[in-house]
C-alpha cells in the first residue's frame, strides 16, 4: 500500500525563538485567505509572529511556483497553517534570598501549506 501524497506544497521552519502561544492569534488571521492578502497583511502587523510566519508563507509560495511553472502568485491561497510546539530553554532566574526559579524560553514550529485556488 503507497501513501497518498498530501495535496499542496509544504514549507517548514523550526526551532524558532517564539512563544506558540503569541504567534497563533497572527496565524488564525491569515488562515485560508490568498497568497498576496495574507503576504500584504502580514507585512503590516507589529508582531513578531507576523515576520516569521511572513518568511514561511514565502518559503512556502516559491516551493510552489518552483514545482508548478503554470502557477500564478494569484492562483496560491493558504490550505494549512499550524503553529506547535518546539523545545523550551530552562534558564535559572535568580530571586531574593537565595531562592531560583525557572524561566522557560519557548520554541515554536511553524508549518504553511498553500494550494491553487480551483481546489476550493
Amino acid at each position: 500500500m503507497s501513501k497518498k501524497p498530501k495535496p499542496g506544497f509544504r514549507a517548514v521552519n523550526k526551532y524558532l525563538m517564539g512563544s506558540p502561544f503569541k504567534i497563533r492569534p497572527v496565524a488564525d488571521i491569515v488562515r485560508r485567505l490568498p497568497y498576496s492578502e495574507a503576504v500584504s497583511l502580514l507585512e503590516n502587523m507589529p508582531q513578531k509572529g507576523a515576520r516569521l510566519i511572513s518568511k514561511t508563507l514565502k518559503s512556502a509560495a516559491s516551493n510552489a511556483l518552483f514545482k508548478n511553472k503554470a502557477l500564478d502568485e494569484d492562483m496560491l491561497y493558504i490550505r494549512e497553517i499550524y503553529i506547535d510546539e518546539g523545545p523550551r530553554l530552562k534558564r535559572v532566574w535568580y530571586r531574593g534570598r537565595g531562592r531560583a526559579d525557572m524561566l522557560l524560553k519557548r520554541m515554536c514550529h511553524i508549518t504553511v501549506v498553500v494550494d491553487e485556488t480551483a481546489n476550493l
